[in-house]
């Protein structure tokens, strides 16, 4: 189960605001010499349920994302993971957590096999039980065609799936995955998705940061939408349509952080 509340983060300015009127309309997000980039959030993803974390490019969605997976600390609120608090305790989050960032490279040199086998010893694997877990990671990803090739040899989705096996390699009760199905074709794309609905078939708790509303539509359980750092709406699918005023997500989702079809602002 993961549990945000009242989570924060702002970064300093590089530079205060030039006198005069403002070159366009003024972020909200600043604030004196402080950049909001996001304020406030609080949401709950029960165990085995998939959250999918919705908003434009921009929105926080990436800070949220990094403060959760504990690599920024909250300025103020705090999250926790099955009970264990990011501020708090760290080094025991990163245990119970996989988390597939939007920017996950591979040590081009290694084969699939052999980084896998280097971030399974990482978490304490050793001889068959990790064995096991690569034969069971490369059979449930489909990379038996390429697990002894070479990193930078593979194609796309081919690093996509083994960036994803690496991030489950330590059977981790919570998983976080950020965009993981940008630039794949359909066949990976369809892969990569059964795997998210499997983590929840096992009692995983997920939260799956999308682009993609049809993505949405088949695999989440609920969704949170984060607009200018702030949270503006929490609820299942059915739910956003309602919102939203329209059965289409991507409108829906347009009429909820206040924009048109046309990404004009519809209110103040």
């Amino acid at each position: 189960m993961l549990e945000v509340v009242g989570l924060s983060k702002s970064f300093p300015l590089a530079k205060p605001r030039r006198r005069g009127p403002p070159p366009g309309p003024p972020d909200p997000r600043e604030d004196g010499r402080l950049f909001h980039a996001i304020r406030d959030i609080e949401f709950t993803v029960p165990s085995g349920a998939i959250v999918g974390l919705l908003g434009p490019n921009g929105a926080g969605k990436t800070t949220l994302l990094r403060v959760l997976s504990t690599a920024l600390r909250p300025s103020t609120g705090t999250a926790s993971f099955d009970g264990i608090d990011i501020v708090r305790d760290p080094l025991a989050v990163r245990r119970t957590l996989g988390f597939l960032s939007g920017n996950t490279g591979l040590y081009g040199r290694l084969t699939p096999r052999e980084l896998l086998a280097y971030f399974g010893g990482l978490h304490g694997l050793r001889g068959e039980a990790l064995t096991r877990r690569i034969e069971e990671l490369s059979g449930l990803m489909r990379m038996g065609d390429y697990l002894d090739r070479r990193n930078d040899t593979l194609s796309a989705g081919m690093k996509q799936k083994v960036s994803i096996a690496r991030t489950l390699m330590h059977d981790p009760s919570i998983v976080v995955f950020d965009e993981p199905t940008t630039g794949l074709d359909v066949a990976a794309a369809e892969t990569i998705l059964r795997l998210v609905q499997r983590c929840r078939d096992q009692g995983k708790t997920v939260l799956l940061s999308t682009h993609h509303m049809h993505e949405v539509a088949r695999v989440c359980d609920r969704v949170v939408v984060i607009h200018q750092g702030r949270m503006c709406f929490s609820g299942t699918v059915d739910q956003m349509r309602e919102h939203g005023g329209d059965r289409a997500l991507d409108r829906a989702l347009l009429s909820i952080i206040g924009l048109d079809a046309e990404g004009e602002a519809t209110r103040a």
